[in-house]
């Protein structure tokens, strides 16, 4: 313990005498206790000179000042302030001093720290800090301007003037990487004639920057023979900084700049850093323009043949082609729009616009313009279903929660009140108890049932047995009891005599029967009649399951047996469940070769109509 606080020691003294700013340390009494190096540079007093004695640095003027705000840090907290303190040799200092108290492990007042730098250091660090915001306001405008450009070649162009402005370089340029050799392709404030050039990639300096693994290098005349170089035509040239460029993730090519007359600093190369990725992102976007301009003759093609909808517009704004997908995501023909404007409003050219349709279709919209002909292409796809998806899996992460929440719940108090009351309990009101958490536990097997066959039936996992199966006796099993369940319904069971076997697995189809049965009674909570029939139609088997309830739009009978629907929310809060129910019904009657299909009841409410192959027709499933 002994060695570690001697340990702690060292280090803490070392770290004071070694500390760039003037750290003193007085006792309450105002003597000198620690004087660092730094203290020394500072006010020219060494450390033997001023230890056990006051320091004579504070001017008479400013020692009610110094007193105060020794009583400040006295009774608590720590005082800044720019002040004046005297050199040894008499001359007095702009310094920013930072006090604070010096206290014991257990609280005592010590004595007081003080930490001092020359006040000029803050205003330079100041007008840094200015100087970079500058920077990098100008580096967002020269980044818009960049990429306004389409042309290849006036990107480069471009960029190799902006970097000049940003750097305060004396002139700069961008070279090509083309397989072992660089081409001088953009220049700035060079000889035009220099356009072209080539070198040797490996021997040059964007080789060695390569090879070095980083994005930025500087070279000086002492560490390169820079009038070897292909861009070293530039009266006392000393300085090269260069600054890779990737496009795809791949280097493209590098921008440099040249320093004649000025030192490049850390603040230069991460100009330089910045410009050459952004140089990369516009290099790239100008090739993909102009790949899509030579690929104008296969334009039509794909233009017809794309399931996103796209139009164009002329100069002022009006459609002048309009593809079939167009058509089909808005409703409007090629012949009801093309003259006019487009049915919708447009983003800014490069932005995403998100709306929503009369109609109700959600559309994503994105434009471009083409700079050549003064068009603007329009790209829009549909987003309605992902919307939707995103909707709907919120809603069934708050409806799963509240559907768990209950019967755990419910078992938690009955188990706590049987761990409190056991023995005060009747056996009666024991077993009343036990029966509602094995209840209220079968619900929580079943709903995870349901989230597990809906997580398989999404992955395509779902793993099935095909064999005859005499659906009379399994309609007759699931329907078994069902009239004693509810007062308020009736049921009735019409099986034609005839009824053939069916090609299927008897798990799932009982899960199917057992669902469309339990949806049944739960829609249609004021009572009525259950109906269950089946018969032979054609190859097929059909079972229907009749209900006088809710009923379901007509809009929504598709959409009830996708993943966590279920009609609207409204419905799901008055009726529970997560919505997955006739999505794994479906899915199961889909994996054994047949169908499911919802229906309006001629006596009102739903009708379910499932149909499966019968056993010994082709279509069965083996």
């Amino acid at each position: 313990m002994g060695d570690s606080r001697g340990c702690d020691d060292g280090i803490g003294r070392a770290v004071v005498a070694s500390a760039p700013n003037a750290i003193v340390a007085l006792d309450r009494d105002q003597t000198v206790l620690s004087w660092n190096a730094a203290a020394e540079r500072l006010f020219g007093w060494t450390a033997a000179e001023l230890l056990g004695r006051r320091a004579p640095m504070v001017p008479e003027e400013l020692t009610a000042e110094h007193n105060a705000v020794l009583e400040r840090v006295r009774t608590g907290g720590q005082v800044s302030l720019r002040t004046r303190r005297f050199r040894r040799d008499g001359t007095l200092l702009d310094v920013r001093v930072d006090t604070s108290a010096l206290r014991s492990s257990a609280g005592a007042l010590l004595g007081y720290v003080s930490v001092y730098h020359l006040a000029r250091d803050d205003e330079s660090a100041h007008d840094e800090a200015a100087r970079r915001a500058q920077l990098v306001r100008r580096l967002t405008d020269v980044v818009a301007d960049i990429n306004a450009e389409r042309e290849l070649p006036a990107v480069l162009d471009r960029i190799a003037a902006s970097l000049t402005e940003l750097t305060g370089a004396d002139a700069g340029g961008f070279v090509l990487i083309e397989g072992d050799r660089l081409r001088l392709v953009a220049t700035h404030r060079l000889p035009d004639s220099m356009r072209g050039s080539t070198a040797d990639l490996r021997s040059s300096l964007v080789g060695k920057l390569l090879r070095t693994g980083r994005t930025v290098m500087l070279e000086t005349g002492e560490q390169a023979a820079l009038d070897e170089l292909i861009w070293s035509r530039l009266p006392g040239l000393h300085t090269i900084a260069l600054g890779l460029a990737a496009v795809g993730g791949r280097p493209y090519g590098a921008l440099y700049a040249l320093f004649a007359k000025r030192k490049a600093s850390h603040l230069e190369l991460e100009l330089l850093e910045l410009l050459a990725g952004h140089a990369g992102i516009a290099a790239g976007n100008a090739m993909a323009y102009q790949e899509a301009v030579w690929q104008r003759a296969h334009e039509r093609a794909v233009f017809d043949a794309s399931a996103d909808g796209i139009a164009v517009l002329d100069e002022k704004g009006r459609v002048t082609q309009w593809n079939p997908a167009a058509a089909g995501l808005t409703g409007r023909t090629a012949a009801d729009v093309i003259g006019g404007p487009p049915p919708f409003p447009l983003p800014e050219p490069g932005d995403k616009l998100t709306l929503q349709l009369a109609s109700g279709a959600w559309l994503e919209v994105l434009c471009a313009e083409i700079v050549e002909t003064g068009e603007t292409v329009v790209d829009f796809r549909d987003i309605t279903r992902a919307k939707e998806l995103e909707e709907a899996k919120d809603l069934f992460l708050a409806t799963t929660s509240h559907e768990l929440r209950t019967p755990i719940t419910v078992v938690r108090g009955f188990a706590g009140t049987l761990d409190a009351r056991w023995d005060s309990m009747t056996d009666a009101e024991r077993r009343a108890a036990v029966h509602t958490i094995a209840e209220r536990a079968r619900s929580l097997g079943q709903l995870m049932d349901h989230l597990l066959l809906g997580s398989r039936a999404g992955a395509g996992e779902l793993t099935l047995r095909i064999e005859a199966l005499d659906m009379g006796a399994l309609i007759r099993a699931a329907t078994l009891g069902l009239p004693v369940l509810s007062d308020l319904h009736r049921v009735e069971v019409d099986v034609a005599s005839d009824l053939p076997p069916v090609s299927g697995d008897a798990l799932a189809t009982d899960i199917v029967l057992g669902q469309l049965l339990e949806n049944a009674f739960k829609y249609s909570p004021d009572g009525g009649l259950i109906r269950v029939a089946a018969w032979r139609e054609g190859d097929r088997v059909v079972v229907v399951v009749d209900d006088e309830g809710v009923g379901i739009a007509p809009a929504s009978r598709e959409r009830v047996f996708e993943r966590f629907v279920q009609v609207d929310a409204g419905d799901r809060r008055r009726f529970g469940g997560v919505g997955l129910g006739l999505y794994i019904v479906r899915s199961l009657a889909r994996a054994q070769g047949g169908e499911v299909t919802a229906h309006e009841n001629a006596g009102g409410g739903t009708r379910m109509r499932l149909s499966l192959p019968i056993a010994d027709t082709p279509s069965a499933h083996t």
